[in-house]
């Protein structure tokens, strides 16, 4: 790991425990075992530190996860579907760098627009528009009954978002939010797919 990489990874860690104002520069170089005037050699300061991380953060979930613009193939039937959606809650709720960031992301963004831009699109907005078009997909592969793709990825999110935050406050209940959220995603495939495949 380089320097860069340890800065941001201490960074990270310490910002995700004691909030961004709560931390110093002097903190995060003390964590990677350097100097703080050493660290303005790799960052101009914390605020690009925070938006390193953000940056590379979303990279991750971009690749892992996905997005609205990269929503990956459409589920073929319900199997599928349950798998590949329990993959990425599994990475949400389990990656460390996804799980740091987001408890950032939570304490945070009341304080800065960037992260509650980015809190917003990844607990809300871009989440549902990524399954809408998921869902949209699959109503016209006839897997889903035809009904408003946006609503039902709100019906289908929302649940997961709560379980995820749940684990996140008490990390003792991973296993039950889990359970929680794929007992969900067989209900709403018993609810609006068009037939069971097994």
């Amino acid at each position: 790991m380089s320097t860069k990489e340890k800065i941001l990874d201490a960074a990270l860690t310490l910002f995700a425990e004691n909030g961004y104002d709560g931390t110093s520069v002097e903190q995060i170089a003390t964590v990677v075992g350097i100097k703080a005037p050493s660290l303005y050699k790799h960052y101009k300061g914390k605020e690009d530190i925070l938006n390193a991380l953000i940056d590379s953060a979303e990279a991750r979930y971009e690749e892992m996860f996905g997005s609205e613009k990269n929503i990956g193939k459409i589920p073929k039937d319900r199997e599928e579907f349950i798998k590949v959606t329990m993959e990425r809650i599994s990475f949400t709720m389990r990656d460390p760098m996804i799980r740091k960031i987001r408890m950032l992301l939570v304490q945070e963004q009341f304080r800065n627009e960037r992260i509650s831009e980015v809190t917003t699109r990844h607990q809300l907005d871009g989440i549902q528009r990524m399954f809408a078009k998921i869902i949209k997909g699959m109503m016209d592969e006839g897997i889903v009954k035809n009904d408003d793709p946006e609503l039902l990825a709100v019906e289908l999110t929302a649940p997961a978002v709560l379980q995820i935050a749940r684990s996140d406050r008490q990390p003792q209940y991973e296993e039950e939010c889990m359970e929680y959220i794929e007992k969900h995603l067989q209900h709403f495939c018993d609810t609006y797919m068009r037939h069971s495949m097994g």
